[in-house]
């Protein structure tokens, strides 16, 4: 059941897609916002469907992120992707392993763990996942993933070596280096819960050095963080733990990414 859409009964109608209706909104002048949901369909319960599909309708989100650290296994991503399909967004994936690779998505953010000292999230996993991931037919997302935040489960399992916020140029360094290897995403992360997220500063200092489309999540609790992160010139806007505990909230970070006006 490669790229089966199971409302349609057809091909996923974004694969193929995904990249540029990210880069056209970027282009556009508008900031996205995505949604990770934990690939537990446990967790995906009737209220959160209800809030998922109002934000569809009235389309404060522009794509749906599966994916986690721990624990995740591809029959639980699939179930999961299966039930978000009533949202008609994109489906993406956001792998922390490769068992985190499923044909039902529409892409993936095919990720390179750029400051971890364990060359296997550098390259070891990329290589046992490529020959999956042709095979499944899904639309790749070149992706240089830098960890900021220190004491989350992505830093101790990818054993990341966090960058400090204040060191921009390193951040701009590796951005520029990512660039040139073929990378055409970036995306800085706090880590799931992560006390603080990335600072402005990072980011704007990444946007003046690379031409990638740049995704920040993490620690983003407050409209304001959001708007700042927004104006330093990321793309995306990633929430995860907020939507999960206080989807109120959660909406209210939406509505001031969407409001955004560069």
């Amino acid at each position: 059941m490669v790229g089966k859409d199971s409302n349609s009964g057809g091909t996923n109608m974004w694969r193929g897609k995904v990249e540029e209706t990210l880069r056209s909104k970027a282009r556009a002048g508008e900031k996205a916002a995505l949604i990770l949901i934990d690939p537990d369909p446990s967790k995906y319960r009737d209220e959160m469907r209800k809030i998922l599909r109002s934000y569809s309708s009235e389309g404060l989100i522009d794509a749906i992120l599966v994916g986690g650290s721990m624990g995740v296994s591809e029959i639980e991503i699939s179930r999961t992707i299966d039930m978000l399909r009533e949202t008609g967004l994109p489906i993406i994936l956001f792998p922390g392993n490769v068992n985190g690779i499923s044909p039902n998505a529409d892409a993936i953010l095919f990720m390179s763990l750029l400051n971890s000292a364990d060359p296997y999230y550098i390259i070891g996993a990329q290589v046992l996942g490529a020959p999956i991931v042709k095979r499944y037919g899904l639309e790749v997302l070149p992706t240089a993933y830098i960890v900021t935040g220190d004491g989350t489960a992505v830093s101790h399992i990818g054993w990341a070596r966090p960058i400090p916020s204040e060191l921009y140029e390193v951040f701009a360094a590796y951005a520029m280096a990512s660039e040139l290897l073929g990378m055409r995403f970036i995306y800085l992360e706090g880590g799931s819960g992560a006390l603080k997220p990335i600072s402005p500063q990072a980011v704007r200092a990444v946007r003046k050095s690379t031409n990638q489309y740049i995704i920040v999540g993490g620690g983003i609790r407050s409209p304001e963080t959001a708007l700042e992160i927004v104006s330093a010139g990321a793309d995306a806007i990633v929430l995860g733990t907020v939507f999960e505990k206080d989807p109120a909230k959660a909406l209210e970070i939406i509505r001031a990414i969407k409001s955004y006006k560069g």
